[in-house]
Parts: structure tokens; sequence; C-alpha cells
């Protein structure tokens, strides 16, 4: 699938049932490789507090009542037919929901956004005319059916405190996401690794299972780099085998030890378990939830495939399995109530001795691709966290050019490599990482669970009963499995809590200070009289050649370029404030990327570009990205070729913010260069009119230069201009970037000066604003300043 076509691949994949039930197939190797394993060690995590297993067999039928609905409940019922509703545009995740509540209720915190980010074809949903009559209600002020909705959005955005505490639920959600790509791992590959403790010693098996679930873990992002790709073909046809392994495994030990194993599914042995057991019943509970680790990779990967094929794959094979497998376990053990092994209630003691040996190889195997699918999944979700302004520049590297998505982020590898062997070495049991799993898994649902209540009533405008039923049901069954895996603190649960208030803290610096600056910015920005007042020259040399002044600003002059024109003694005779954003949808298509404007009167030869990407988008090379720029800037010029003739200063000068999108690659012949020689492409159509909902359309693979089409109709000042814009093409582009340092005034609170000081500390290590242009550096200027703020 092609990056710019497969953007929008929802329709794509919606073609027929064979595309369906191909992304069917390749989600269980994505998807449910995290899930599917999880009969490892969700009853050795159930039954490590203390709960003897009796005669009568509730304990054990009691776990597997929790587990059947629990599958049931969560997974099935509100994932598969509820959140997967809640799509941003075919995207999933906590960003995803976050993302749609700031476009619905406009609560977003992000410093740079335009009226013009609304026109985007993404920004609109197909609820939009719910949407509309639910703002004519509130703006109408009457009561019906959308009041409740227009108020609560109202409310929010009135009150920036409760702004801020939807971007902290956010944050928290995507932490507990991101200390979940530590914790999985580790508990996957040293759960799949305990079957060795069947097959010899304990003295032998204990010293055997810590170094051989490091070594695999140290092979699993070693590779990384490769890419999913590379190897993905095989994830899907390993995942088959563990289920259809788990399942025979589990419809053998149904009707060979216990046939009458299914009463155990009536929720009235849910009550008798807790009854019996009572505090440690409900501590075990923090075991169970280990049943639906995953659940939320179903919603976060949905970009990858669509709601259907994973409604498909999850009703039709991984669910009946799972259940199967279960079912199997609960068998066995019901008939097995003494074990000489210490890991009494393991998965592999369920599996005939002769099978053992195999079914641990693929367990292995299907441990490392669930643990591929998290650490994919945390790739992805710090990526978002980066584009939304949450998290420092990192290096993305995209490791497939047709599928988009599998990305690599070698800095984060590192780190989460290093935690997962720290939390391996360190625990050296599953209780241990299954308590700490378990509170990150269940932080994330509940989260989930408080925005889906937002979506429902914000979004959907659906009536606010209805989200809170969906909050009370689900919040209450989250809650109660959160208590008890709270509780474990000091048994293993606190490591999520460390690390998500250290993620925590980074995200949220990270965003108050870029918060900060754009604030000093806006503050200090250069007045327009000012540049009219320097004249066409600037007051210096003009030199041939294209400058580019990257700006967070939309709009306006920053401090940069007096800065720069202070101390540099000439300047290119074609300038561009070159503002890169993001803005809160998932992908932005390539024909509504650029807004393009001018600065000043016509002869300055300044304009101003504002390029906008998805948070999923991949930003295109250097020399793409430059064709890209130099095409809209020419359909600008010639688009408003007549429009400001003879125009005053003062008048243009009140009107140099103004952007619009236009359609390039139509007002220029191109002389593609390939094998050595030009060819010239034949004449391409006229201009059309400037449109304030249109932009930029390139698809440029090769390197091209520019010539003026010969057109009598052209007027003679668009033709100089764009002729001095190709001369300076054709001379080079150089990028202006400012490197920055940031200082808390004197008098600020010791809080904000040591939130300034990390922000700035971040800022110097992280990757710049060359980096998201993939400016090489020898093209690339920077200029230093102070900001205090």
């Amino acid at each position: 699938m092609d990056l710019d076509e497969g953007t929008y691949g929802n329709s794509i994949k919606k073609e027929s049932w064979r595309t369906v039930l191909t992304l069917a197939y390749q989600s269980l190797g994505v998807v449910y490789g995290d899930l599917s394993i999880s009969p490892l060690y969700v009853y050795k995590s159930a039954f490590a507090e203390d709960i003897e297993h009796s005669e009568t067999n509730e304990e054990i039928f009691g776990v597997l009542s929790f587990v059947f609905w629990t599958l049931t409940l969560v997974p099935l019922l509100k994932y598969v037919f509820i959140v997967l509703r809640a799509d941003d545009n075919g995207e999933g995740g906590t960003f995803a929901l976050y993302s749609l509540l700031c476009r619905h209720a406009r609560v977003g915190l992000l410093p740079n956004g335009q009226i013009a980010d609304e026109e985007l074809s993404a920004y609109k949903k197909t609820d939009g005319i719910c949407h509309d009559h639910c703002s004519r209600s509130g703006e109408a002020g009457v009561g019906g059916r959308f009041t409740a909705a227009a108020r609560l959005k109202m409310l929010m955005e009135k009150h920036r405190v409760l702004r801020q505490l939807l971007l902290v639920l956010a944050l928290i959600g995507t932490c507990m996401v991101i200390g979940d790509g530590v914790l999985t791992p580790s508990l996957s590959v040293f759960s799949a690794v305990s079957g060795l403790e069947l097959s010899m010693s304990k003295e032998h098996h204990k010293y055997l299972e810590v170094p051989i679930a490091c070594l695999i873990l140290i092979c699993l992002f070693a590779v990384q780099h490769y890419g999913t790709h590379r190897v993905g073909f095989l994830f899907a046809p390993i995942v088959i085998t563990w289920l259809l392994c788990i399942s025979m495994i589990g419809i053998y030990n149904i009707f060979y030890w216990n046939p009458h194993v299914y009463h155990a599914l009536s929720p009235y042995y849910m009550y008798k378990f807790l009854k019996k057991t009572q505090r440690q019943g409900w501590m075990s509970l923090g075991g169970i939830l280990l049943c639906i680790i995953g659940s939320e990779a179903m919603f976060a990967d949905l970009g990858h495939f669509s709601q259907l094929s994973i409604k498909i794959a999850f009703t039709s094979v991984v669910y009946p399995a799972l259940i199967l497998a279960y079912m199997g376990q609960a068998a066995y053990l019901s008939q097995h109530h003494i074990l000489e092994s210490d890991y009494r209630i393991g998965f592999y003691v369920s599996v005939p001795e002769k099978l053992r040996w195999p079914v641990l190889a693929i367990a292995i195997l299907a441990a490392v691709v669930g643990s591929q699918a998290v650490i994919t999944a945390t790739f992805s979700i710090i990526k978002q966290c980066s584009a939304l302004g949450c998290f420092p520049k990192v290096k993305i590297v995209h490791t497939s050019s047709n599928i988009r998505g599998q990305i690599y982020i070698p800095d984060i590898n590192w780190i989460l490599m290093l935690l997962c062997l720290a939390v391996t070495i360190g625990f050296r049991d599953t209780k241990h990482l299954g308590n700490a799993s378990g509170l990150a898994i269940i932080t994330v649902m509940l989260v989930t669970t408080c925005l889906m209540s937002l979506v429902i009533i914000l979004c959907w405008c659906r009536g606010i009963f209805i989200a809170i039923c969906f909050f009370v049901f689900f919040g209450a069954i989250e809650a109660l499995y959160f208590t008890s895996a709270l509780i474990k603190f000091r048994e293993g649960a606190w490591v999520p809590i460390v690390f998500s208030f250290i993620f925590m803290i980074i995200m949220y610096v990270w965003h108050y200070g870029t918060l900060e600056k754009y604030e000093f910015d806006l503050q200090n920005k250069v007045s327009i009289n000012w540049l009219l007042s320097l004249g066409p020259s600037l007051g210096i040399v003009r030199v041939r050649g294209i400058g580019l002044i990257h700006s967070e600003l939309v709009s306006g002059i920053p401090a940069i370029f007096s800065h720069f024109v202070t101390n540099l003694p000439a300047f290119h005779q074609v300038l561009v404030f070159l503002c890169i954003k993001s803005v809160p949808v998932p992908h932005v298509r390539p024909q509504e990327r650029f807004l393009v404007g001018r600065i000043g009167p016509r002869e300055y030869r300044i304009y101003r570009c504002v390029v906008r990407y998805g948070y999923h988008d991949i930003p295109k090379d250097d020399i793409e990205f430059e064709q890209d720029l130099v095409c809209s800037i020419a359909a600008f010029i010639q688009s408003n070729g007549s429009a400001e003739p003879n125009r005053p200063s003062d008048e243009s000068a009140k009107e140099n913010e103004k952007v619009t999108m236009v359609n390039t690659g139509i007002y220029l012949h191109e002389k593609v260069e390939e094998n050595g020689a030009y060819m010239e492409s034949g004449d391409l159509p006229g201009p059309s009119k400037p449109q304030e909902i249109q932009s930029p359309v390139i698809v440029v693979k090769k390197k091209v230069s520019f010539v003026l089409p010969k057109s009598p109709k052209m007027d003679s000042t668009v033709r100089e201009e764009l002729r001095d814009l190709m001369e300076a093409r054709e001379a080079g582009v150089a990028f202006i970037t400012g490197n920055s340092y940031m200082r808390a005034k004197s008098g600020s609170s010791f809080v904000k000066k040591l939130a300034i000081a990390l922000y700035d500390f971040l800022r110097r290590n992280s990757r710049g604003p060359s980096y998201a242009m993939s400016v090489p550096h020898a093209t690339n200027l920077e200029v230093g300043m102070v900001y205090l703020v």
C-alpha cells in the first residue's frame, strides 16, 4: 500500500470480503499476539495469593468464571462492539480519543492552531451533522436532546483547568502504555521460558530461566531496526499455530479430565469464589485481569486494519480459542489438586508430557510475536506524543516504504531493552511481573473508559444517561480490578507507577516548555511596519538562493529574523518563513498540506508557508520537501498574480498574514532528470482560482527543475516573480533555525525554574527542527537566542 494512497485506507480495505479476510488474517499476528499468550500466566498469577485449591474445585471454577466473564465483557463487549466505533479517521488509541475530543470541543492545547485547520477533510467526522445540531442547540440555550452535550462542551472550552485535566488524563494513559511496553515483553518471554521447569530439576531451571529470557529479549530488541515487515509474514502463522495448539489441548483436557467444566461459566461461581476466599480472592483478581492483557491493542492498532477485520479475527478465532484453553486448564486442575512442582498452577502442567517441548518452542515464538506488537505500539504512541508537542523530538526511522505506521526509534528501543532486562533480572518470577503489568493494563482501560464517556456525549451526541451507564458499568468492573492490582504496590505494582511518573514529568514539562516558548515568540515577534521600513533590499545585500526561516509562529515575523538581520550582512533573494506544525488529525492529505501567503509587498520576495502534518504522517525527505515547497509558492504567485498590482504598503501590511491553499504543480513545466538526460513534460493546464480550502498536490519522486510555461497571457510581474523563484531554487536552499536557550525570569518560583531548566536540558539533548525537515547539516544555519520566560 502506497503511503500517500494508503493514508486513508479504510475505503480501500472495505472493497471486498477477500480484503477483509486478508486483513483479519494479518491482524492475528499484529494485534492478538499479546492477548493470545495470556494462558501462560493467568492461573499461576491468580493462585499466587496463597489460595488453596480444594477438592470442591470452587477456587478453580471461580477463577474460570471470572476469566470467562472478563473476556466477554471487556474485550468482546466494550472494545469490539463499542470502543472500535470511536475511531479517529480510522486510527485508534488513547491519543486518537483525545484528538477526537479536541476537535469536537476545542479543548486542545496546541498553541499554533488556525481556523483554516478546521477545513481539513480529516478534521470533520461523519457525525458532523449531529455535532452541528449539538452546537446550535447550545447556542440557542433551549432544552433539547443535545443540551447536555452543548453545556458540557461550553464548560470545557471555558475553563482551562478542565482542559489541563483532560490532557493529564490522556498522558496518564499514554505513560501506562509505555510502561506496558517495558513489562509485557518481560512477562511474556519469562512465562514462556518457565516451561523449562517441568523438563529439568529445580536446581537447574532456576539458573537457566533468567539468562535465557534475557538473551531472547536482547535479540528481540536488537532486530527492531530491520522492521516488522521483514519478519511480519511469520507472525500470523505463529499466532494461529499457537491458538490452534492451546485450543486443541483445551478440548483434549475438557473431554479427558472433566467434561462438566462448562458449569463453571455460570456467574454464580464468581460469587462462591469471593465468598469462600474473601480478601485473598479479591487480591487474586489482579492476576485474573491478565487474561485481558493486550485488549487495548485491538483499538490502538486499528489504523493498520479495519473495524470489521479486527472483529472477525477476535470473535471467530481468538475468543473461542482462549475460552477453550482456559476451560481445558481448569478441567485438568480440577482433577489434580496436589502437584509436585512448586509452580502448581502453571500452564505447562496441563500440557501432555509428549507435547511439552514442541509447545514450549511455539510458546516462546508466540511470546516474541506478542512482545514485538507491544514494542511497535510503544514506538507509535511516542511518535504521536512527539507530533502533538508532548514528548521531546526523537529520531524516527520508517522501516517500510509501503506500510505506514511501521517505525523504529533507536533511542527508545535501547531504553526499553535496558528497562526490560532490569525488571526481568530484578523480579525473576511471574508473580511480581504480573502485578506490575496488571496495574498498567487496567489503568489504560480506565482512561479509555473515561475518554469514551466524553466521546459518547461530545462526539456522538448521545444522551448523558447513556454515557453515565457506560462509565458506571465498565468503570465499576475495571475499578474492582484496579483496586486489586493497586494494593500489590510493594509486590511489583510500584514499577509501572514509577515509570509512568517519570514519563509523565518528561511529557508534561515538555508540553509546558513548548507553550512557554511559543508565548515568548508571540510576544516578541517583529512588527510588520519595521519590515516595511527597511525597504525592498531590507537594508542589506540580497544574495542568490532561498532562505527558509523556521519558526513556530503561524503569523507575524519571529524575533530570530531581526536577530539574524542585525548580525549578518547579507540575506537571500527569496525568504520563506516556514512553520511546520502538527494538527490533531491522524493524516493530512497531500493536497491540503500547504498554506502559502505573502509578507510585505511583492517586490520583497518574502513569503510565509505553513506545512501541516497529522500525528501519524511521515515527513518527506529534504529533496521532495523542497520541490513541494517551491511548487506551492509558484502556485501562490500565479494564482494571486493580478490580485494586488498597485496595493499601498499599509494595505499590504494589513493582509500580509492571510495564507491560502492553492492547487500547485500546474503552473510550471517540469524538466525531469533521469539517467543523465532531461525530459521535458508536456503542457500542463492553466492556473485555477485561489481557494481557501485547497492546497498543493505534489507527488515528485525524481529530481526536477522547472521552466516557465510559454503563456502569452501571463502577467509580466508574475513571470518576473516566478523567474526569481526558479533562479533562487537553482542557486540552492538554506535552512535557518533558532538555537535557543531558555531561562526562567528572575523572581520566578522554584517549580517554574526547575521545569524550565528540565525543558531546556531535554530540548538541547533532543532532535531540533532541522531533523523534522530532514535538513542536511551543510545547508543548516543556526542562530542563537536566549529566551526569558
